[in-house]
């Protein structure tokens, strides 16, 4: 007895250090994984060259618009709203490009580029989700907003995305910034920058303007890219480009006024965007001023895409720095990689301009690489010649290139007109620069990796000596657990199976109901356990085609685009038939729980419409295409409040019942505790619709008729914990998640909250974006809980708390493995990193807050 007992403690011991050891590990990982890049300091001057000062500027006033989320083809296509901008491009008052935005897609990294000229590092994805972090600041470092500052030729102003003020604190004279994750709201946001600027067009004391607009970046997280409020949108953003023209060319003091137009990023199909697909890559990028029709040819507009969203010619989003530093005459920032537009070079008739242009652009990347490799092979005194360097490197053929460039670059200085081999081959070597120094891998910590990795093992160990001191054999076969384990770890060094991970998931799910649907047929030879199975299949067979996810087939078609979104009424019967169920169940366990029958029928009737109310008003605003039919006519009977005040209501209703659901179950006899712990389930699925899109509440019926099939056979707990993962991802997967951070969807984080609050905002994120797995986290206890009561097993929650750290503490470590080992993989920041994150999200919110806290409060209602 004593024996069992020190096992016992010293089994608990191992488990308590190994969730320790897992966030341990991920955390140190991670400060060597996403290390802050070194910026060289201080400010760039010009550097005295041979050519004479600067070349003068066409330019002394700019007006920066930002459009986020404003994909190529939104601009430039045929279906494009922009009607306005093409009639410039068409009579050469405006030059068009595809801006290409490097991996990750978001905010604050895109800004960054745009800024600085340099790649920012994959660590600002992660800062760009906390609005209140300021650690990432741009004030020290060297931009082209700063250059502008030092000139002092006038004020510099912002309104909108309040990413602006905290990168470049104490940088703008005036402004007035809005929270870029209020993604509800399409119209405010937008409203709030346009409203300042007919003042500000008036007025002559500023030399920069920038408007960085939100709402169609919002349009696309709600409803995607053809959403029915885009064309409207895209009206609205051409409307402005109108009026900032229209002032150009009617006020003196805007004469010299450069506007520029761009997306700091795109979006995919779904309308969100933070990974590498080609719609998220692909901004549009437009020049205007009625200066540009002295230089530019006449483009065609609308214009047909080389490729899916490649217009015209396509550019780094960097070489906006560069370009912007010659067209407004300063220094190019220290840490630019980009490179000068070529396009914009008949501003300078003279030879010497144009050269000088390229060289200033040349040298300063020059500064970055011999930083980097040294700057012997550059040297003309070196004894070393590159170009005769026995080896073919890059940087051999860069500086054998560069020596070529640089000896000729006096004489076409000098010469009536600059041969145009040269300037292709300085282009073409500033391009080469630039692509060297943006694929150089990270400056990695590889003491930190290490010490990562290790950690990760050591919480291996202690789950598995954990698992071991308990008795691993009293939680049944293993077997299946420590295949699915060893099986889905290697996965992750190969970038296809990260970026199709959902196949794995779905193919092993199929494998373990059919096993289990076997055995259990074999065992009782009835028809209707057969029956079961079966239908659990057939509804995990429709749970695997609900939405198409992965990167290779997401625009394929699923249920939700062929079925769903056609025939609104077939969707918005499963919709109701699904409310209906879950509060029919809910009115079920409150009756056996003991509430009142007078409260009971009061309380319910009430659940019922407040979420299904919920549900109609949000998705009138969020894809009103949607409601259509009997589900509008409902909705307007329904007419109520705010959909702030709705989610309000549906949280205090359920906190509500939670609280009765805990004081009944420590009350109450066992029957009563049954039902307290079945109430918690049906309100922990209420919650879990209620953070959902329309579209994906029909799975949590399928989900409900796997979960009866599986109550009603009799599983080990290793069964049901490997049932518990299996279902976790497989339902993580179908909702529409993947390995991609664009398919983080945040269009219920702000459900009943008016404005940014991280821990509020990231829990609702959390819920919105795991709501299948929390349901099968809340549904696995009960099962558990059946294992408790009917075979007397008051630590199963214990033995399932350590197979499943087994299984995430193994799963870390493999990830680490492979981030090490494929750092510098071509992938590694589009595939490897974002699965790196998702890890840290299944692994810190999955397992630790919902698997571990919730469920243990689950469980011990449920007891």
């Amino acid at each position: 007895m004593v024996a069992s007992r020190n096992g016992s403690l010293a089994a608990s011991i191992l488990l308590t250090a190994a969730n320790v050891l897992i966030p341990l590990s991920i955390l140190v990982f991670a400060t060597g994984f996403f290390p802050y890049k070194p910026f060289l300091p201080g400010l760039a001057e010009f550097e005295a060259l041979e050519y004479g000062p600067p070349p003068q500027a066409p330019f002394d006033r700019l007006v920066f618009m930002v459009v986020d989320a404003l994909r190529s083809d939104f601009v430039f296509s045929e279906a494009s709203e922009f009607e306005y901008t093409q009639s410039l491009i068409r009579d050469g008052s405006a030059i068009p490009f595809t801006a290409n935005a490097r991996s990750p897609t978001v905010t604050m990294p895109r800004i960054k580029a745009i800024t600085t000229g340099s790649i920012p590092s994959f660590v600002d994805l992660i800062l760009n989700i906390n609005e209140a972090d300021t650690s990432s600041t741009l004030a020290a470092q060297d931009t082209w907003l700063s250059q502008l500052k030092a000139k002092d030729t006038g004020k510099l102003v912002m309104y909108g995305d309040d990413t602006w003020l905290k990168l470049f604190p104490e940088t703008f004279d005036r402004h007035d910034g809005t929270s870029s994750f209020f993604v509800a709201d399409f119209t405010e946001v937008d409203n709030n920058v346009t409203r300042h600027i007919n003042d500000e067009l008036q007025k002559d004391d500023w030399s920069l303007m920038v408007l960085h607009y939100l709402g169609l970046d919002h349009i696309g997280h709600k409803s995607g890219p053809r959403s029915s409020h885009m064309p409207a949108k895209q009206r609205e953003m051409d409307g402005i480009v109108h009026q900032l023209f229209d002032a150009l060319e009617t006020q003196s003091h805007l004469q010299s006024t450069l506007i520029v137009l761009c997306g700091d990023h795109g979006m995919n199909d779904a309308g969100n965007h933070g990974a590498s697909s080609p719609g998220e890559t692909s901004p549009a990028l437009v020049f205007m001023s009625p200066k540009l029709k002295e230089i530019s040819s006449k483009y065609p507009a609308p214009a047909h895409a080389k490729n899916e969203f490649d217009y015209y010619s396509t550019v780094e989003q960097s070489d906006i720095s560069p370009t912007l530093a010659a067209l407004m005459r300063f220094p190019i920032s220290k840490n630019n990689l980009g490179a000068f537009i070529p396009e914009f070079l008949p501003f300078w008739p003279s030879s010497s301009d144009k050269v000088q242009i390229l060289i200033r652009n040349a040298r300063q990347i020059l500064n970055i690489v011999t930083a980097a490799f040294g700057g012997e092979l550059f040297d003309n005194q070196s004894s070393v010649d590159p170009c005769v360097s026995k080896s073919a490197s890059d940087i051999s053929e860069l500086a054998c290139e560069w020596r070529k460039i640089n000896l000729e670059a006096s004489s076409q200085a000098n010469a009536n007109e600059v041969d145009k081999e040269w300037l292709a081959a300085t282009s073409t070597w500033i391009r080469k620069a630039q692509d060297l120094m943006s694929s150089m891998a990270s400056n990695y910590d590889m003491s930190r990796l290490s010490l990562g990795q290790g950690i990760s093992v050591a919480a291996v160990i202690a789950s598995v000596a954990s698992l071991t001191l308990q008795g691993f054999w009293k939680s049944g076969f293993l077997l299946p657990l420590f295949l699915l384990a060893t099986s889905y770890g290697p996965m992750m060094f190969a970038s296809s199976y990260v970026e199709e991970e959902h196949h794995f998931w779905y193919w092993t799910s199929t494998i373990w109901l059919a096993y289990l649907g076997a055995r259990e047929v074999h065992r009782s030879s009835r028809i209707s356990s057969a029956l079961s199975h079966i239908t659990a299949l057939g509804a995990l067979r429709l749970i695997r085609s609900w939405n198409q996810t992965g990167q290779k087939f997401a625009g394929e078609p699923d249920t939700v685009k062929t079925f769903l979104i056609p025939n609104p009424e077939l969707l918005w019967v499963f919709i109701t038939l699904a409310y209906v169920v879950v509060t029919l169940q809910t009115l079920q366990s409150l009756s056996l729980a003991g509430l009142p029958f007078l409260l009971t029928t009061f309380l319910v009737p009430l659940l019922f419409s407040a979420t299904l109310a919920f549900k109609l008003a949000f998705t009138a605003e969020d894809a009103p295409e949607l409601v259509v039919g009997f589900a509008r006519t409902l909705l307007d009977i329904l007419q109520g409040p705010s959909l702030i005040f709705r989610a309000r209501i549906i949280f205090g209703l359920l906190t509500a019942l939670f609280g009765f659901a805990v004081y009944r179950a420590k009350v109450g006899g066992p029957q009563v505790t049954q039902s307290a712990a079945q109430l918690t389930h049906h309100l922990c699925t209420l919650l879990a619709m209620t953070q959902t899109r329309a579209t994906n509440i029909p799975l949590f019926l399928l989900s409900t008729i796997i979960l009866q099939t599986l109550q009603s056979a009799n599983l080990s707990i290793a069964e049901i914990t490997t049932s518990s993962i299996l279902l976790q991802y497989v339902t993580f997967f179908a909702f529409g998640g993947s390995n991609a951070i664009s398919s983080v969807d945040l269009s219920s984080a702000y459900n009943g909250i008016s404005g940014f609050n991280v821990i509020a905002v990231g829990f609702l994120t959390l819920v919105g974006n795991w709501a299948g797995p929390i349901f099968w986290t809340s549904a696995t206890n009960l099962l558990l809980l059946r294992e408790y009561r009917q075979r007397g097993r008051a630590d199963a929650f214990r033995y399932h708390l350590i197979l499943l750290t087994v299984f995430v503490s193994m799963s870390v470590a493999f990830v680490i493995a492979a981030c090490t080992a494929l750092r510098t993989h071509l992938f590694i920041w589009t595939v490897f990193s974002p699965k790196y994150l998702y890890c840290m999200a299944w692994s810190l919110g999955q397992h630790l807050l919902v698997n571990v806290a919730f469920g243990g409060l689950l469980f011990w209602i449920g007891t």
